[in-house]
């Protein structure tokens, strides 16, 4: 749970200083900085670092007034291309388990953090049983954790001293047998022939319907009976249980197959993980993953254009809509999954922008609050693009929203329920390391 007492207490005070005088109403119609254009500064705010920040991360309070006079309060992080910090994408100690932001910020030794993308929510309609199962793309240290909602929006965080981006990804993935057979692989880190948020590879459904469906709809669930899926040491101590005729072959580090169990599930060795097969996943498994025999798993995240993002060291959070382009506005609803309608609804929202030097801004505007809003996605696009983005996205929002700085919760987490200050167990977070 959140300390509510600490954050408005004499902690928050002697570390913020001043912290009233950062906080001022903007008009909701502040332009956008046009692409190329000096980055403005937090309206009334100096950057200022708090007692645990490096230099070049900064800590700010905002409020905003939207055009129908009710105002929203944002918790903003700076953190300069120079800053002598470094930010990662990172989870609890498994994928399969939830954790808070600022738990989380603690086991990675962060001193800031928000909560990162979507996930597979315990109250979702569509809950698989594991909570902690992000939904679309997820990488941690140039290792894929999660496949793509093919085209749906995502932050792309490099090593230290490179620049974060925002654009839309794609990944694809492939096993290779001894025996020259050659499968793609349907996803990673999670149960097999349940897509969530769909975008999968080729044979995915909605099963109300029967429609196939390959690109993105946010919170439905697409379905596959055929599939393999990799399920790493990350993903947590035992995949889940399998159907009769499920086959799992277990690897060691070396890529070779130490193992094939039918019904699938259990163990996971600590080396190389395991492969996963449903239905025709399954018998191709039986047919080509031999014990003893080597297999390859070739995993690649590209964008739009083709061009490579996986790389040591490298982080990516899915997200979506993206919001800014060009330093301008521009919600891109359909290529995320969602309806046009989905455009007027207010929510407490975590975003991440890029202005056009590099620095990276993530924000958290609180909501479902009398003296707080939250923002419709325009309205955040419009926020992002005042404070000098060029380009911008949604990270996952409502009660999950959440940013730890120095280990307190600076924020108020609101869920659906009315319950504020409690923190919601996440999949993902955008931490900032010393």
């Amino acid at each position: 749970m959140a300390d509510a007492g600490r954050r408005g207490g004499s902690r928050s005070r002697s570390r913020c200083g001043a912290l009233a005088a950062l906080a001022l109403a903007v008009t909701a119609c502040a332009p956008a900085a046009p692409a190329g254009s000096p980055a403005p500064a937090e309206p009334g705010a100096a950057a200022r670092a708090g007692a645990g920040l490096p230099a070049g991360v900064s800590f700010h309070r905002l409020t905003r007034t939207w055009s129908d006079g009710r105002e929203a309060r944002i918790s903003l992080l700076r953190i300069a291309p120079d800053a002598d910090a470094r930010v990662v994408g990172v989870h609890g100690e498994h994928l399969a388990t939830p954790d808070t932001v600022r738990a989380m910020a603690a086991r990675a030794g962060a001193v800031a953090a928000v909560n990162g993308g979507f996930f597979d929510v315990a109250t979702g309609p569509d809950f698989s049983g594991y909570a902690g199962d992000p939904l679309g793309v997820y990488a941690s240290d140039g290792v894929l954790l999660s496949e793509a909602a093919q085209g749906r929006t995502a932050l792309v965080l490099g090593p230290r001293g490179s620049a974060p981006r925002v654009t839309r990804l794609r990944t694809a993935q492939s096993v290779a047998a001894a025996d020259g057979a050659v499968r793609e692989l349907d996803g990673v880190d999670r149960v097999p022939g349940r897509i969530l948020g769909c975008g999968g590879v080729g044979g995915d459904v909605l099963p109300a319907t029967g429609e196939v469906r390959t690109a993105p709809l946010h919170n439905h669930l697409c379905t596959d009976p055929d599939e393999i899926v990799r399920f790493t040491p990350e993903w947590g101590v035992s995949s889940p249980p399998g159907a009769p005729g499920s086959v799992e072959a277990l690897l060691g580090g070396n890529g070779r197959v130490t193992e094939v169990r039918s019904p699938a599930g259990g163990p996971i060795p600590r080396g190389a993980g395991s492969l996963y097969g449903v239905g025709d996943g399954a018998a191709w498994l039986r047919a080509h993953a031999r014990p003893g025999g080597a297999v390859t798993v070739a995993s690649r995240i590209t964008d739009m254009e083709g061009r490579s993002v996986l790389a040591e060291g490298v982080s990516v959070l899915g997200g979506g809509p993206g919001l800014v382009y060009d330093g301008r506005p521009a919600v891109d609803l359909a290529e995320n999954g969602y309806p046009a309608s989905a455009l007027a609804h207010r929510a407490p929202r975590t975003l991440a922008g890029v202005r056009a030097d590099g620095t990276l801004l993530l924000a958290v505007v609180d909501g479902r609050t009398p003296t707080s809003a939250g923002a419709t996605f325009q309205e955040a696009a419009s926020l992002m693009a005042g404070l000098g983005a060029v380009s911008a996205l949604n990270l996952d929002g409502g009660g999950s929203s959440t940013m730890a700085v120095d280990g307190s919760v600076e924020n108020t987490p609101m869920d659906g329920d009315g319950r504020g200050q409690v923190q919601r167990p996440v999949a993902t977070a955008v931490a900032v390391l010393p």
